[in-house]
């Protein structure tokens, strides 16, 4: 029998905390009409000082489990995509492993930034078709509030906190058609966060916030994205006309409409989030899929292409049938 990862349940978990481009204007220069235009950005949430990355990933995982309707005990693996872990080590896997009570199975992070969740579902998705897994936790996870320095303009408009999930299970019928992934380290100091503990000649006395040359991100996330519908659309003999919806990384309203464009897809085929939840990171992906298929946009059947882009730079997509 072929084997097949499909998804059988989705969550979200957003900080109540909003932080909108008003407050923002307050600090930097700048103003709620300036940031919308560029980014399609209104506001963010922001997580309390209590919470982390494993208790949003508790939260979403949880919303997970229960739309899935299976005991905890029964997954088998848990992978938790962040740049934002809660501690060096142990793995931010390990420590949602512990919150929920789990004890026989295997966890672990994957960090790709910006494309974690898209590498954590084609991980997955891996571990499924080989045999190895019958049950797997995804999670996209992150605190990005706590490394954007807020005296930056060209960074601290974009970013929130937040997290989302989904459930896969081995199934005989195709539910995960493919996924790509790609990196290019080539890129690595045009978005980049420095470790200041772990301070080298190049990055010395530089704190831990996220740095970033926006236009050139912005080049070769257009044509990147591009090319991975190309290659998605190929691998599975599909036209741009038999793809349903498009779930991208929620980073830049002018970057989703270019991929949207080379779908041939209207802006209404598309989840957006991005208005109210800023860049989320790894959790943009999930915590969209989970708004359309909890609002009722997504129906099962339907094909949907999930993409992102990120710093390495990564990037990748999943075309699923959900």
């Amino acid at each position: 029998m072929t084997r097949y990862a499909r998804i059988i349940g989705t969550g979200g978990y957003l900080p109540e905390d909003i932080r909108t481009n008003d407050d923002i204007s307050q600090t930097v220069d700048t103003s709620d009409s300036w940031i919308f235009e560029r980014t399609g950005i209104k506001s963010r949430r922001i997580a309390k000082p209590h919470e982390t990355a494993s208790s949003m990933a508790e939260a979403a995982a949880r919303q997970a489990i229960e739309a899935a309707q299976i005991n905890p005990e029964d997954i088998d693996i848990i992978i938790v995509a962040t740049g934002t872990p809660d501690r060096v080590y142990p793995s931010t896997g390990c420590l949602l492993q512990k919150r929920l009570g789990i004890k026989n199975c295997v966890a672990f992070d994957v960090q790709a930034a910006c494309s974690g969740a898209i590498f954590a579902l084609s991980i997955a998705d891996q571990y499924i078709k080989s045999g190895a897994a019958q049950k797997i936790l995804v999670v996209g996870s992150e605190l990005c509030s706590r490394i954007t320095d807020w005296t930056d303009r060209s960074t601290c408009i974009l970013f929130g906190d937040g997290a989302g999930a989904v459930l896969l299970e081995a199934t005989d019928t195709p539910g995960i058609l493919s996924t790509h992934i790609h990196s290019d380290g080539e890129y690595e100091d045009m978005l980049y966060c420095p470790n200041p503990q772990v301070a080298t000649i190049d990055n010395a006395g530089e704190a831990g916030f996220i740095q970033m040359r926006g236009n050139e991100v912005f080049k070769v996330a257009v044509n990147t994205l591009g090319q991975i519908v190309d290659q998605t659309l190929k691998a599975n003999n599909l036209q741009k006309s038999d793809v349903d919806w498009l779930v991208p990384h929620q980073a830049n309203i002018r970057i989703i409409a270019a991929t949207a464009k080379k779908l041939k897809m209207s802006m209404e085929q598309v989840i957006i989030t991005l208005e109210g939840q800023g860049n989320t990171s790894s959790a943009s992906v999930l915590l969209a899929f989970n708004e359309g298929v909890r609002d009722g946009r997504i129906q099962r059947g339907q094909i949907i292409l999930l993409e992102a882009f990120g710093a390495g730079f990564t990037w990748g997509s999943a075309l699923i049938r959900y």
